[in-house]
């Protein structure tokens, strides 16, 4: 859990940072560094998804994911959480849900944050997110002088996600054979896009609706193993 720690405390420490900043820039400069980042993330998730060549496998994990996803109502759960924290400790408005969601999505959806976590549980080695946390650091500081301190609260899903990756690192390690980490890879690299269309053009996809999409292909090789 090492590796988990270490990165909710770069988030934590970069959102400090970025709200030094958040007062000290006009309003016009944190939209267009918003932007920037959207620009940012469409090209990490772009290059991940277009790293995976099982096309039918992303497919039928996306749409099952986010049939799975909508029954839960993940994103619902989110927001609603947002607004509970935004409610208890910040006077500042919807922007406070709006950062801890985006960043909440972001930080978990990728593949280092899986294949972190899991190499911490099996290995115990944290090289992995360890550099998922410098990256993490940076963006949360930038996140937060754009979107406000809702992304500093982000450090409780990234410990719970992860953390729950790590100790179930032992059940784990049969199924993922390479070919299920790039499948997993690619959708986290759809689902990062998507995030990355919300913080440019404001639309409403429902990306944590989707996360369930990311461990598809684990269930699909658990039963052809089966089979």
């Amino acid at each position: 859990m090492l590796g988990t720690f270490v990165n909710c405390l770069a988030i934590i420490a970069g959102s400090l940072v970025g709200l030094l900043f958040k007062n000290g820039i006009p309003e016009r400069y944190n939209q267009t560094i918003l932007q920037a980042i959207g620009l940012c993330v469409i090209l990490v998730g772009l290059r991940m998804a277009l790293g995976c060549q099982d096309l039918i496998i992303v497919i039928i994990s996306m749409a099952l994911g986010s049939v799975i996803g909508e029954l839960i109502g993940i994103e619902d759960l989110l927001e609603r959480l947002g607004k509970l924290l935004e409610k208890k400790f910040s006077g500042q408005g919807p922007g406070f849900s709006t950062g801890f969601v985006t960043a909440s999505l972001l930080f978990c959806v990728g593949s280092m944050a899986i294949v972190g976590s899991l190499e911490s549980g099996l290995l115990g080695k944290h090289d992995t997110l360890f550099a998922k946390s410098c990256l993490d650091g940076i963006t949360g500081m930038v996140l937060t002088s754009s979107l406000g301190v809702g992304v500093m609260f982000s450090a409780g899903p990234v410990l719970i996600y992860q953390g729950a990756i790590t100790l179930a690192a032992g059940v784990l390690k049969p199924l993922l054979v390479p070919a299920v980490i790039s499948q997993m890879s690619g959708v986290g690299g759809l689902l990062i896009m998507g995030l990355g269309v919300n913080m440019l053009l404001k639309q409403r996809i429902k990306v944590g609706n989707m996360l369930p999409a990311v461990f598809i292909p684990l269930v699909y090789y658990f039963i052809r193993s089966m089979i």
